[in-house]
């Protein structure tokens, strides 16, 4: 770990995010955003304007199937993720974490590999406990052997199985549709 102003750096993050290959003009803009985070000593604290974020598209290769989850906070149909904890820097164990909590899935696993997938700097509203800010989500993709075996992390949360057309159809973001085609494109 190399370490920059009090919080620590992995230099998993910037390996991870030097082997990414931005897509198109919006990916490399935020790519170019997310770079400039790395070594900062505020880039995973949620009080910043910009800060990480890790997330990722659960996926049943055999089905073709993704697992969406209705996000409360955003009203919205959404990949699983979120903020990493104090002291957590490694995207995809943030990515794992976020998805065994949300899911109650214990074999998810990086697929096809732990590439990051895409990159999305998206906005957050403001809530009644945070001003608006933007996450630069870095996004994998899981891989479950056990479908049926996910459960809400809660009632307010549910999770649905689809098609990915039938996620570009339920999810309201754009940046989600690229994630979700990307997707479709690895799962044949």
């Amino acid at each position: 770990m190399v370490t920059t102003g009090t919080a620590p750096q992995s230099p998993d993050l910037a390996r991870l995010l030097a082997a990414h290959r931005p897509q198109g003009p919006v990916e490399t803009a935020d790519h170019a955003r997310a770079r400039a985070l790395v070594g900062a000593p505020d880039a995973w604290d949620r009080g910043t304007p910009l800060h990480f974020t890790a997330s990722a598209l659960i996926v049943h290769p055999p089905t073709h199937r993704v697992l969406l989850r209705w996000h409360v906070r955003q009203q919205a149909w959404l990949q699983v993720g979120g903020h990493g904890d104090p002291g957590e820097t490694l995207p995809l164990d943030i990515a794992l974490r976020e998805g065994l909590e949300e899911t109650g899935l214990t074999d998810l696993t990086p697929w096809p590999d732990a590439a990051l997938v895409h990159l999305a700097v998206v906005p957050v509203p403001a809530s009644p406990v945070e001003p608006a800010h933007e996450h630069a989500d870095l996004r994998f993709l899981l891989a479950t052997g056990t479908p049926d075996d996910a459960r809400p992390e809660n009632p307010a949360s549910p999770l649905e199985w689809l098609t990915v057309e039938e996620a570009r159809r339920r999810t309201t973001e754009e940046n989600l549709r690229e994630t979700l085609d990307r997707a479709a494109r690895l799962l044949g």
